[in-house]
């Protein structure tokens, strides 16, 4: 998608007049970024893909938008976030993709100049997301400034905690210019006065946050306005007996896949 027609979708942008719907609390959830399909019994909150997802009726959902770094380039699909589509000058190649998530890299947002670039490249995907119905957004890889730690490209990494702060709130503001709730994806150390206050998110979805007994540090930022997900059952289970009363906690496979995967799995506490 060339960025002139990004930079037109976001001057069509529609202004939120009123304040973001939020998700009930301590409600069913699943997490579908890999791929729609039906809902589980009792599912009330979902979270879906921008691109290849869709907006249930009746359900809160929520719209996943990588939008800390690219998504692999996957033949046959034609996405305008994946790699070879974004603004060349806005990709980090240099660094290599991803330690984990391989076909991935880093977008540059190491200026104020660059960071509002990214923004528009990211806008009609919320465009998107407001227009299919979803009601809030999950910008995924909020703490990409810590993806390389611990590899010897570590140091070249050009941009800290405070241009994704800087970043990320650009990104709310997009959201709810749109009407849409904005979600923290992860990264609990960002204390209240900067997620909340100066960012403005709404609402949080963790992953793993059992796992590194992160939760108590979302709800004090969030209260109970927060979305648990477990990839380990035995850290499911734990999640569960300590916040399953109060917090949506759910156990997936990593991989997200879908049912008749002989990974998938999915329970909620």
């Amino acid at each position: 998608m060339p960025i002139a027609l990004a930079a037109t979708l976001v001057a069509g942008v529609a202004t939120g007049s009123t304040a973001p719907k939020l998700p009930p609390v301590n409600a069913k959830f699943d997490y579908q970024i890999g791929g729609d399909y039906p809902l589980p019994p009792g599912v009330r909150v979902v979270s879906r893909d921008w691109f290849i997802g869709s907006a249930p009726k009746g359900i809160y959902a929520i719209c996943y938008v990588n939008a800390y770094q690219t998504q692999d380039d996957e033949p046959g699909v034609d996405r305008p976030d994946e790699r070879s589509n974004w603004p060349r000058d806005l990709v980090l190649t240099t660094l290599g993709d991803d330690p984990n998530w391989g076909g991935e890299y880093l977008i540059d947002i190491s200026t104020k100049a660059k960071r509002a670039s990214a923004a528009e490249w990211i806008a009609p995907m919320v465009a998107t997301c407001k227009r299919k119905g979803f009601e809030a957004v999950e910008y995924d890889n909020l703490d990409s400034w810590t993806r390389f730690d611990g590899t010897p490209v570590a140091r070249k990494v050009p941009f800290d905690r405070g241009a994704a702060v800087a970043y990320a709130k650009l990104l709310v503001d997009l959201a709810h210019r749109n009407g849409l709730a904005a979600a923290q994806k992860n990264t609990v150390e960002l204390p209240r006065s900067i997620a909340r206050g100066l960012i403005g998110f709404d609402l949080a979805v963790a992953e793993e946050c059992g796992r590194w007994n992160e939760c108590q540090g979302y709800r004090d930022v969030y209260g109970d306005r927060v979305i648990a997900i477990e990839y380990r059952r035995a850290d499911f289970r734990k999640t569960c007996k300590a916040f399953g009363s109060r917090l949506t906690v759910v156990l997936r496979d990593v991989n997200v896949t879908r049912p008749g995967s002989k990974t998938y799995r999915y329970a909620a506490c």
